[in-house]
């Protein structure tokens, strides 16, 4: 029987966090049509879910002041008044164009899924608390562990599974039918509860926590939580931007509560005891970069965030308090990990230029985690009294010094490309030596950050407008010496964002990268003036440099969308970049999402539109849907051009597009320009598709060039929708 109540509330337990990280990403994926993609949205909506949570958590507590059946009265009470909610949706309503997404969004979420949130978000610790109850004071902590791997289920079902196999409408259901199967569950896991009203089902007995241990519950709560979202944004700023790539770091941090918090202590002991080694050279070496081998780089980041994830919440439970204490020790513990994101997600765009929160969290990390010395010898040298642990301490800051002086003024230096190699084995020595003694150690792992990354990253920082940062991303500014004035590149993390020719005017106005003249959107804008007169009407989505506006001819009337502010300061107003200033000194520029901006434009007011909003190789999926082509057409002229740029290293765009020319009445053509030399004019390798309802348009424009060539649609994809999507079926490699 015993066995059979265990069994039950694990499944309920396992069931709610399902449900809770299943929701996130399925209603963010039926609120993008609706709200596009601009970061104070998403700012907004990750704040509601986290105030949800720390309510949901916070009832809990309030929960466990009353007696356990009134509990499970109560908690099922607001189950079912909040499934008055099903099925889980949006409610009917549409921002204005003014609407402000601060308030707006969190009065559209807290109307759709505020009270299912709210009531699902309470499941871990009260679930637990019930359990202990039920079980006459058995651990209720290894659940936590279960309560996570039903959280990791739910975000990797979600899309490998949920999102490949089902529309929106089908997901509601699905997430609706999961919402019942929770209060039955609940019903029946609130049957165990004791029917006494006896004073230790009620009140806590055991020691309340102080304010330093309550301090010291967030604090470790908090630095995985944001190194979680740091490392997401420094793989894919510093090292790789792929699809997925986002749940790995979120998975693994999900995982190592479930090691963490498991009853078989074994491997988080092993893990947390290895972690200051870990923590110290995988450090150093992801901060030195390895951006020949990106894939290498990102496996060390990972595997660096899952060693602090486990060795930090390791410590949280060792400092678990007694089960009749739960609740507020959670409570404690969704505050940090809400003090984490908010950290990473939300401040460190707006103070930081770069991702210093990164090797900050690092150094908070190694302050944080349990040490033990390596060596008995180590042991009394840090430990010993009188000076010899001074001298020590005085020799470890001597010798980082020299090191740090020989790398910053002689990068090379006498070992040419070895010296990295022996900084290294240098700074793993003392740090190895230091292991257990708080202060030395940091002082080395603090150095070991700066020298192998942390000073470049300062020296751009100190350059006036070498490098801005904004929600979208890191933007780096850098100037190529070379014959006839050299080039300056805009680089978006690791990708190439724009190169502009330098010297003299003439090469400033020289499409370059994706739209020089050879490319598809080259081509078609050569074309425009004969295919629309002199007065063509142009819309280009994503501003980039502002390249294609060396296009435009006098006459022609040009506006530009563009969602992240930082990039219209680069383009136009720091004159780091001349395209528009040379060719288009005044230009209209519509900041916000594209396709909520498309949709408050007049019908037929384009001729043509180049569609290239991809930041690295993401992919703004609501801009592909049958929805957003039918919004294109509306503003387009019924002879009108789309161009779409679906160059992409990781998805193959071409069936998307081919399912939304067939459904929408579009005839498609597709061009895969590869210039005989990257030397000349720095062209690049571009993939850009033309699509119109006029086959004379299309006539004409491979009448300029005999590589456009139809495109053809993939047998049995399903076209993307506002109801449905995924880009599984389109990874390189299925």
């Amino acid at each position: 029987m015993a066995r059979w109540c265990r069994t039950m509330f694990v499944a309920t337990i396992l069931t709610g966090s399902f449900l809770l990280f299943l929701v996130q990403p399925m209603v963010a994926r039926m609120a993008l049509p609706r709200l596009g993609g601009a970061p104070a949205v998403w700012n907004s909506a990750m704040l509601v879910y986290q105030a949800l949570l720390l309510a949901g958590y916070a009832y809990a507590h309030w929960l466990g002041r009353v007696r356990p059946r009134a509990q499970a009265a109560i908690h099922l009470g607001v189950l079912i008044v909040a499934a008055l909610w099903l099925p889980i949706g949006l409610v009917a309503m549409a921002p204005s164009a003014e609407a402000q997404p601060a308030l707006w969004v969190p009065w559209l979420l807290g109307l759709s899924i505020g009270p299912l949130f709210f009531a699902v978000s309470a499941q871990a610790p009260l679930i637990q608390r019930w359990f202990s109850d039920a079980s006459g004071g058995g651990d209720p902590y290894a659940l936590y562990a279960a309560s996570n791997l039903g959280s990791f289920a739910g975000l990797i079902a979600y899309p490998l599974l949920v999102e490949p196999l089902m529309a929106v409408h089908g997901q509601s259901l699905l997430w609706s039918g999961g919402y019942v199967l929770l209060i039955v569950l609940v019903l029946a896991c609130a049957t165990r509860l004791p029917k006494t009203a006896a004073v230790d089902h009620v009140a806590a007995t055991s020691a309340p926590p102080g304010a330093r241990r309550i301090a010291h519950w967030i604090a470790l709560a908090l630095v995985p939580s944001g190194m979680m979202l740091a490392t997401s944004t420094y793989i894919t700023t510093d090292i790789v931007a792929m699809p997925l790539l986002w749940v790995i770091p979120l998975g693994l941090y999900l995982l190592s509560f479930s090691v963490a918090f498991a009853n078989d202590r074994w491997l988080a002991d092993l893990l947390t005891r290895i972690a200051p080694i870990t923590i110290l050279l995988f450090g150093g070496i992801i901060m030195g970069g390895v951006n020949e081998r990106p894939f290498f780089s990102a496996g060390i980041a990972l595997l660096l965030l899952f060693m602090i994830s486990v060795a930090l919440h390791t410590a949280l439970y060792r400092k678990r308090p007694a089960p009749d204490r739960l609740t507020g020790f959670y409570l404690a513990m969704s505050a940090g990990g809400a003090l984490g994101g908010v950290f990473a997600a939300l401040v460190a765009p707006v103070v930081f230029d770069w991702t210093y929160e990164y090797p900050l969290l690092i150094l908070a990390a190694g302050a944080l985690v349990p040490q033990l010395y390596l060596f008995g010898q180590v042991r009394r040298l840090w430990t010993a009294e009188g000076p010899t642990k001074w001298i020590s301490l005085a020799a470890i800051i001597i010798v980082m010094a020299v090191v740090a002086g020989l790398r910053i003024t002689d990068p090379s230096g006498a070992f040419g490309e070895s010296r990295q190699g022996v900084d290294f084995l240098v700074i793993a020595t003392l740090g190895l030596a230091a292991i257990g003694a708080r202060v030395p150690y940091m002082i080395v792992l603090a150095g070991a950050l700066i020298l192998f990354g942390g000073y470049r990253s300062l020296e751009l920082s100190i350059e006036s407008g070498a490098r801005v940062r904004s929600y979208f991303g890191v933007y780096t500014v850098r100037d190529e010496p070379g014959p006839n004035g050299g080039t300056r590149e805009l680089d978006h993390g690791t990708t190439v964002h724009g190169i502009q020719l330098r010297g003299s005017p003439t090469r400033e106005r020289t499409p370059t990268t994706y739209y020089a003249v050879g490319s598809g959107v080259g081509q078609a804008m050569l074309a425009a003036p004969a295919l629309y007169g002199p007065g063509a009407r142009i819309g280009v989505v994503g501003l980039g440099t502002g390249t294609l506006s060396c296009y435009a001819r006098p006459g022609q009337r040009w506006r530009f969308y563009e969602i992240d502010p930082a990039i219209v300061r680069i383009a136009r107003d720091t004159g780091q970049f001349t395209y528009l200033s040379r060719c288009q000194p005044n230009p209209e520029i519509r900041l916000g999402d594209a396709r909520i901006a498309l949709a408050h434009d007049a019908a037929d007011s384009l001729d043509l539109l180049a569609l290239d909003a991809f930041s690295s190789d993401s992919v703004p999926m609501h801009l592909m849907t049958r929805e957003a082509f039918a919004t294109y057409g509306r503003v387009l002229a019924r002879d009108g051009l789309l161009l779409v740029h679906i160059s992409n290293r990781f998805i193959d765009l071409e069936p998307v597009i081919a399912a939304a020319a067939r459904e929408g009445g579009w005839i498609a053509v597709e061009m895969k320009y590869r210039p005989p030399s990257l030397l000349v004019d720095r062209a690049s390798a571009s993939d850009w598709v033309a699509l119109s309802r006029e086959p004379r348009a299309i006539a004409a424009l491979r009448a300029t060039d005999l590589d456009w060539r139809p495109l053809r649609p993939r047998k049995g994809f399903t076209g993307w929708t506002d109801d449905y999507s995924t880009i599984l079926p389109l990874l390189n490699g299925f």
